[in-house]
């Protein structure tokens, strides 16, 4: 055969498996949350929760790891919380407590990406307002025990609210020491926005997030993880060495950058899959992905 023909054949074997990936990470009907709290007055600065439910039932006053989730969707309006609910209610099944953070997303148009400052304004809140609001509305939380997993764009945001006390000193999310988490697991993170520009990852949408090419420089600084490093807090990427979407040169550009401050970032890559499983509860991908957040959390 051709080597023209192999590749095409290869091509349309990939895009087949992908097609899949993505339509079975998608067809689980939502999880709906134990209780949602607001840390904002907008209708998208809310927090679902979902109780613990391992497979024995916890004492009156056992705790148990708190694991935020940023959902992805590139920064787009359409892409909401409730994709990922399935994701969260499997971490509740595995017996961690879960917040499932909604932030605004792009406004109107719904191929643009993000808003700024609006989408770091909500992330930064979401996450100094979890302590209080986990101990309201789920006591079984322990803040202590507290990781950051994020999706894709969501992965990105996980990075960056690690990252806030390396922000620049004029930044309003600045925080003066490190956040009090016992780790990020990024899945698939758009973690490196200068790769991912080059590579016009999720069309484009890094540069969109930044409001465009006249502004990307000035605000890389603000909100690139991979110019926010080393954060001193432990930081695992799972990413799937067969994804398309955001693919593998992503992430490991930004572990690079981590090795060069001194810090070691875990990279795990898995051979054969694609960007969709690690949130899908039915892929091996997503066992993974809790095994994981487990050595961090507990």
């Amino acid at each position: 055969m051709p080597d023209d023909a192999v590749a095409r054949e290869h091509g349309a074997a990939g895009a087949a498996a992908r097609a899949a990936e993505e339509e079975s990470a998608f067809s689980h009907p939502p999880v709906d949350p134990d209780a949602t709290a607001a840390y904002g007055d907008h209708p998208d600065q809310v927090i679902d929760f979902y109780v613990p439910r391992g497979p024995a039932p916890l004492p009156v006053d056992a705790s148990v790891p708190l694991v935020v989730v940023l959902h992805g969707g590139a920064w787009r309006a359409p892409y909401d919380r409730r994709h990922i609910t399935p994701f969260a209610g499997f971490l509740a099944r595995r017996g961690f407590a879960v917040a499932n953070v909604e932030y605004r997303r792009g406004g109107d148009d719904p191929t643009v990406a993000g808003r700024w400052p609006d989408t770091f304004d909500d992330v930064a809140a979401a996450l100094d307002a979890l302590p209080a609001l986990a101990a309201a509305h789920l006591p079984q939380a322990d803040p202590r025990r507290m990781v950051v997993t994020g999706h894709s764009a969501g992965g990105h945001l996980a990075l960056w609210a690690s990252a806030r006390h390396l922000l620049p000193a004029d930044a309003p999310w600045f925080l003066a020491r490190p956040a009090p988490l016992r780790g990020v697991v990024a899945l698939a993170p758009i973690a490196d926005f200068t790769v991912a520009a080059k590579l016009a990852v999720c069309s484009d949408a890094v540069r969109q997030l930044l409001g465009g090419e006249g502004q990307f420089a000035e605000r890389q600084a603000y909100a690139d993880p991979a110019l926010l490093v080393p954060t001193g807090i432990a930081t695992t990427l799972v990413q799937g060495r067969a994804d398309t979407d955001v693919p593998e040169i992503v992430a490991e550009s930004y572990a690079d950058a981590a090795a060069k401050g001194g810090e070691v970032v875990g990279v795990t890559l898995l051979a054969d899959v694609g960007h969709f499983p690690l949130i899908d509860p039915v892929a091996d991908a997503c066992a993974v992905v809790a095994e994981e957040i487990a050595q961090l959390a507990w």
